[in-house]
């Protein structure tokens, strides 16, 4: 293992991965590593949903999603094996139809329906809510997408899997070409430089490594829960996004079982304790936010995904830089949307980042000695 790169990126989920995959594209030759704690995908990107709706609540989101959705189009065209999977849609909404055209994006083509909202059967829509069909929506399996993508960058970029960062020193110095470097401290007992960092740690904002860095961005930390319904799904089944609570029923045909994600309010947990799974007050939250819509599959939601994720103050996603001079860049608290905005939050980090132009320079006129 060399004793330095270019980029280190620290996290490998999907933002992670995709923030290599762009550096690569734009910088051929660049020196990349992206290390985690853990295998690849193994944290948040394991227990996303996977859902791709295309919405923003405000115009930068909603440009992140249309990069994101064109980035993920473009994925599955160049590899259609890809576990990318279009999904038919609808969006049951009591708000006003003028300010749900401005969450969607055109390319959503919301379209008024008279019938009911095509999940499984028994739902029960809100009152004076009416139902919308919605185009581009896709679901992923985000943990395969993530081997998938690392299968791809492995002859391109070092992993390194299992191995935490103990430590970030932003003002380590460097050889005299490359000036100040980025020293991270390993649990292996090594110490790795670069010339610039990113930080993607999913839900892990508090780690000692980079919790002092982190902490002037106001990123909180929220469990995540989606019920599994032992129910399989029919075919031309529609995945059901309930708007006003922003739940939603996604019919996982893979695995056999409809999926119900809603807004859990706990926050400040620990990503370690999360993982341990349902409590009885999770479980009893859950199983009556599902009464409301299909109380019929309340009592077949007898599993469960528990983790969390990191919400910003503003519910956009946080891409910044973290010190004065830009060696080393956070990029995530996308407030529950890692999967659906990762592409646009790798785009973003990557510009932040001093690269090499690509691009061949043109030859300058010389102009001969006398």
């Amino acid at each position: 293992m060399p004793p330095g790169a270019d980029v280190a990126v620290v996290g490998g989920g999907i933002v992670g991965c995709l923030i290599a995959r762009h550096i690569t594209a734009r910088a051929p030759g660049t020196s990349v590593v992206v290390l985690d704690r853990d295998t690849v995908g193994s944290g948040a990107s394991r227990r996303s949903a996977g859902l791709h709706c295309p919405r923003g609540a405000t115009e930068r989101v909603r440009r992140m999603a249309r990069y994101s959705q064109d980035y993920y189009d473009k994925l599955r065209d160049l590899d259609p094996a890809l576990p990318i999977h279009p999904v038919a849609l609808s969006v049951v909404a009591a708000a006003s139809e003028a300010k749900l055209r401005e969450t969607y994006l055109d390319s959503a083509r919301l379209t008024r329906t008279d019938g009911p909202s095509g999940g499984p059967p028994g739902i029960r829509h809100p009152e004076r809510s009416r139902v919308f069909a919605c185009e581009g929506a896709h679901h992923t399996d985000v943990y395969a997408l993530v081997q998938a993508l690392v299968r791809e960058l492995r002859h391109l970029v070092t992993f390194r899997e299992g191995v935490e960062v103990e430590a970030v020193d932003p003002d380590a110095p460097g050889p005299a070409r490359d000036g100040r470097r980025v020293a991270l401290r390993l649990g292996t007992g090594e110490t790795l430089t670069a010339r610039q960092v990113v930080l993607a740690p999913g839900p892990w904002l508090h780690a000692p490594a980079w919790r002092d860095l982190v902490a002037p961005l106001g990123a909180r930390i929220k469990k995540i829960i989606a019920l599994h319904i032992d129910r399989a799904p029919a075919t031309g089944d529609r995945a059901v996004v309930f708007q006003d609570e922003d739940a939603f029923l996604l019919p996982l045909k893979d695995r056999g079982h409809w999926l119900f994600s809603y807004t859990c309010q706990e926050w400040d947990v620990d990503p370690a304790a999360t993982a341990s799974g349902l409590s009885p007050d999770n479980a009893g939250e859950a199983r009556e936010s599902l009464r409301r819509y299909a109380p019929e599959l309340a009592e077949r939601a007898l599993s469960a995904r528990v983790f969390c994720d990191a919400y910003s103050s503003t519910g956009e996603p946080e891409v910044r830089a973290l010190d004065a001079d830009g060696r080393v860049v956070f990029a995530g608290a996308a407030s529950g949307s890692g999967y659906r905005l990762a592409p646009a939050i790798a785009s973003q980090a990557a510009d932040l980042l001093a690269l090499p132009d690509p691009r061949p320079r043109p030859a300058q006129n010389r102009r001969s000695h006398p």
